[in-house]
């Protein structure tokens, strides 16, 4: 039986030791930008080059008030966003973001991609796999059709299994009109709405990083020599080149579809109209590829965690005071030199006493303390199952979505830090590094979004006292050292 003294609980994340990989094929309101950056007004400045976005929304929708409380009655929408886009150009990874970024939510959605369709049914293809992908391969390109049909045909079941699921990310190129059509024609009729998501990249740099990480990712290559890999993925690229149409703003101009250009520096919406498409439409506008890695950290040990006390403002622990100063040097080991790093806290001072020796620059955001525990705060659960034992029972029943009395809940602390995962997706300078000092919750939160959790798992994920975590989320899976 899971229990709630999970404050005492400092055992290595989830059993693991070292490096490690998960996987990310499991499928996971708001302002637009960070609240509570206290102290500091001019915080973007040191650290953020932010890309420019030009928007062009064209008839049919428009991205109005986005402040909808997620408790509010969900649309029973259906749908459906199909990726369209050359191989090599960033869809996969923005397919299982977007996904992730859905499920973090609490809109239910899974990604179908039809690369996994065809390698269940022809196996990995290996080297030489190119000529798989020449549209003058008649056998091939009937094996590829079907895969994409299959896939389709599994978005429509897995609708048809809950009412609750609410978005498929159909992951495949979809590259020519004829294409498009064919994915409208088998959905439209099941009443799915289809938005097309069209991923064009022109930045050599970008596409370099992309074909690095599919090279040594994909099921494809596994175990070949990379340098090998690389060329034969070109060469497929090559082929879908000669058949590739892009959604056309004429012709095409009754779809529902986003066109971006270089990962947000230019995004076209046409014809994206209600709630969950329009929040598709932010996050896509935030989201980036460059590589780079965060590190997250809960602060030292408090003298509430050594009282077993939730919540509160107290100062650190002797033990917690230690862990401050050792912090800077097992930090400095991990990132090159002359690394630019921000430090992230809350405005607590457990957070900030943790900082205090690390010589970097710190913002301060109110939006990252801890989960508010309302009239439990300062308790011990003990005390908390004396004086309120049905409230005590409730949050065993249903921990993520229990709301202390005056307090929060997971689901709120998941609303408000909405902002700082948008911050930590548009955030591009492969050069520069976020420090998140934060608390058991909050990282909880943030952990289980790049992770995938889904809410059921988040509340329980194991967030270890004097522990740095360093994720580097991959195309395919997210890298996770400790």
């Amino acid at each position: 039986m899971k229990k709630s003294y999970d404050e005492k609980d400092f055992s290595i994340l989830n059993g693991a030791k070292g490096k490690f990989e998960y996987n990310l094929k499991k499928q996971f309101v708001s302002s637009s930008s960070l609240v509570g950056h206290a102290l500091l007004p001019e915080y973007r400045d040191p650290y953020t080059n932010a890309a420019r976005v030009d928007t062009v929304i064209k008839c049919g929708g428009s991205i109005g008030n986005l402040n909808g409380l997620l408790n509010s009655e969900k649309s029973q929408n259906r749908i459906v966003c199909a990726f369209v886009g050359l191989p090599g150009r960033g869809k996969t990874y923005t397919a299982n973001k977007l996904s992730h970024y859905l499920n973090w939510l609490g809109y239910s959605s899974k990604v179908f991609n039809v690369g996994n369709y065809r390698q269940k049914s022809v196996g990995a293809l290996g080297l030489e796999s190119h000529t798989f992908f020449d549209p003058e391969n008649k056998e091939a390109m009937e094996l590829r059709e079907e895969a994409a049909k299959h896939a389709i045909h599994d978005m429509i079941k897995w609708f048809e299994s809950d009412n609750k699921n609410t978005v498929a990310i159909y992951d495949a190129t979809n590259i020519t009109k004829e294409r498009r059509k064919n994915v409208l024609n088998l959905l439209t009729p099941e009443d799915i709405d289809v938005i097309f998501i069209e991923i064009i990249c022109n930045d050599p740099e970008i596409i370099k990083n992309n074909i690095g990480d599919i090279r040594v990712s994909s099921p494809d290559y596994a175990g070949m020599d990379p340098d090998k890999a690389e060329d034969d993925f070109n060469q497929r690229i090559a082929h879908y080149e000669k058949v590739y149409e892009p959604l056309d703003l004429e012709e095409e101009e009754h779809l529902s579809f986003i066109k971006s250009t270089n990962i947000r520096t230019r995004v076209i919406v046409n014809r994206v109209d209600g709630y969950i498409q329009t929040r598709i439409v932010y996050f896509l506008m935030n989201l980036h590829a460059a590589p780079r890695t965060i590190y997250f950290t809960r602060h030292g040990e408090s003298q509430f965690n050594v009282q077993g006390r939730i919540g509160g403002d107290a100062y650190l622990s002797p033990r917690g005071e230690m862990f401050a100063k050792q912090l800077p040097g097992v930090f400095a080991k991990q990132i090159p030199e002359n690394q630019k790093v921000t430090i992230w806290t809350s405005t607590l001072k457990r957070t900030i006493q943790t900082s205090q020796y690390m010589p970097y620059p710190k913002v301060q955001f109110k939006c990252l303390d801890e989960l508010n525990s309302g009239v439990c705060d300062g308790f011990t659960y003990e005390q908390i199952e004396q004086q309120y034992p049905q409230d005590y029972a409730e949050r065993d029943k249903d921990k993520f979505n229990y709301r202390y009395k005056g307090g929060e809940s997971y689901r709120d602390l998941v609303q408000r830090l909405e902002p700082i995962i948008m911050e930590l997706e548009r955030f591009h300078d492969p050069d520069h590094t976020i420090v998140i000092i934060g608390h058991q919750a909050v990282i909880r939160c943030l952990y289980s979004y790049f992770m995938n959790y889904d809410h059921e798992e988040l509340p329980y994920v194991k967030i270890p006292l004097h522990t740095l975590i360093k994720v580097t989320p991959k195309a395919y899976n997210c890298e996770v050292e400790l």
